[in-house]
């Protein structure tokens, strides 16, 4: 294994090489012109990249030895999912405060707390107490669930409300955030495997680098952002917003209230829309199956000699391949709508979940064939985030998605949850000491679960056929989706 990790990233980095270049003279950039030129829009874009990239940087470095240090403390594979649920389940529990908390502390203070909260979380790596170790999960949890909503918030707000820069400029900040995102992924795991296995300095080493990352990111926020935001009014980040009412007088909602009325709205529009609720499926089943295989796939392929950071980077650039192939498949060229592209990728990771429940059978486990299924599905991966997310903003109005996707999270979380303690109960039940037969049938409950999620899709674009807000403009097909 150790010589096909390596003879994978090569090939993976040139094919990703080889895609990019392809997709810009396919695709060439739409670029703004106004926004590349507006040199207060370039300094406040930078102010935010160097924040938020770092904060990336930091928990993609504690991506592939969490699951070995876990076992190089001896922890049982039992006692090793508890810790992943509570990770899990934190990320339920704090979810609602990720959105409360920026309008209770300010969004620039919520930024500082996940710093803090994060550095936190890699610091208890070093023990080896079990409580210890729970209490690190949870602090993750809280720290995820600020990653994904603080740092967006405060930049869309900066960007809207006070600059007052179009709207449309926005786009072309996140997509930078992703391309950056693919290569820092890419790169942590080379750095990570560097610091564990050529330097020998254990599979704690990568946590301890996240931790000055974090402080770096910390004091970008404390003092670049800070100035950023003296030129705000002292009433923009207030706890109320005032609205006018119909007899001239005015209405004060609390931060509590708008998060309240965020959620009510989500609900309701999650439960009167068809097409919302059948996303809202699919996201669930598939992403619930990723959180399970982030924690099976090292006892998967540890006990072969994987280099585990080389193989995360394989896994890694396998998903930016897949991004990429989604730009060309949805290029004026090639012209495929996203939901054909969505509903390949369910079926590829279908696929990949059937070949893990055969490669991965008790006493006779094929490491080179469950390598080659987990890049597959890192491969749907990179298909499918880019497909649902344009599927999500076209059928979830702005102004609810907030609160919708909360709700799709809630599922999400669970499902993961479910999962893992059933491993945990299947790994108790046998002593905790085989992983084999419990991992087997975990992917095989994996694979269930993605049929059903391809069933979704299915059902999704029969009911929106003819749904113009299901496909790109201009593209081949314009009377059916299929």
């Amino acid at each position: 294994m150790l010589v096909t990790a390596y003879l994978a990233i090569i090939f993976l980095l040139a094919l990703c090489a080889g895609l990019e270049l392809t997709a810009r003279r396919l695709t060439p950039p739409q670029s703004t012109p106004t926004a590349v030129a507006n040199p207060v829009f370039r300094r406040f874009q930078s102010i935010f990249l160097r924040a938020y990239l770092l904060a990336l940087w930091a928990d993609w470095l504690q991506g592939p030895y969490l699951y070995k240090l876990y076992r190089h403390y001896s922890f049982l594979e039992s006692q090793i999912a508890i810790l992943y649920v509570c990770g899990l389940a934190s990320c339920v529990l704090f979810a609602p405060f990720s959105g409360w908390l920026p309008q209770v502390l300010g969004r620039r203070q919520t930024c500082l707390l996940f710093c803090l909260s994060y550095s936190a979380c890699c610091l208890t790596k070093l023990s080896r107490d079990y409580f210890v170790l729970i209490v690190g999960r949870i602090l993750g949890g809280l720290s995820t669930s600020l990653l994904t909503t603080t740092f967006e918030a405060w930049y869309v707000h900066r960007h809207v409300e006070v600059h007052d820069f179009p709207r449309e400029w926005i786009p072309s900040t996140f997509t930078k955030v992703a391309t950056w995102n693919h290569g820092l992924a890419v790169g942590a795991g080379l750095v990570a495997n560097l610091l564990a296995e050529w330097l020998h300095l254990g599979p704690v080493a990568p946590f301890l680098l996240a931790v000055p990352c974090l402080a770096c990111c910390g004091w970008v926020v404390l003092t670049d952002w800070g100035k950023e935001e003296t030129e705000e009014a002292p009433e923009g980040d207030k706890q109320t917003l005032i609205l006018g009412t119909s007899n001239g007088g005015v209405t004060r909602l609390s931060a509590r209230a708008r998060f309240s009325r965020s959620c009510h709205d989500g609900l309701r529009c999650l439960l009167s829309d068809k097409r919302v609720m059948l996303l809202g499926g699919v996201q669930a089943l598939f992403e619930s199956v990723l959180y399970i295989f982030v924690f099976l796939w090292t006892p998967v392929l540890d006990p072969h000699g994987s280099p585990l950071g080389i193989v995360f980077s394989c896994l890694m650039a396998a998903s930016m391949a897949g991004s990429l192939l989604y730009r060309l498949a949805t290029s004026t060229r090639y012209r495929l709508q996203p939901g054909h592209v969505l509903c390949l990728a369910v079926l590829m990771a279908f696929f990949s979940l059937f070949m893990l429940t055969f490669s991965t059978a008790p006493g006779q486990p094929r490491p080179h064939e469950s390598f080659l299924a987990f890049l597959l599905l890192e491969l749907a991966c990179g298909l499918y985030f880019p497909a649902v997310s344009f599927l999500q903003g076209r059928v979830i109005p702005e102004e609810k998605r907030a609160g919708v996707l909360a709700w799709f999270r809630l599922p999400l979380h669970l499902l993961a949850c479910l999962g893992l303690l059933a491993l945990h109960g299947e790994m108790s039940g046998t002593g905790g000491g085989e992983a084999g037969s419990g991992t087997r049938h975990m992917f095989g409950g994996c694979a269930l679960m993605m049929l059903a999620a391809l069933m979704a899709v299915v059902s999704l674009f029969t009911l929106g056929r003819n749904d113009t807000d299901l496909r790109i403009e201009g593209a081949r097909g314009e009377g059916e989706m299929y």
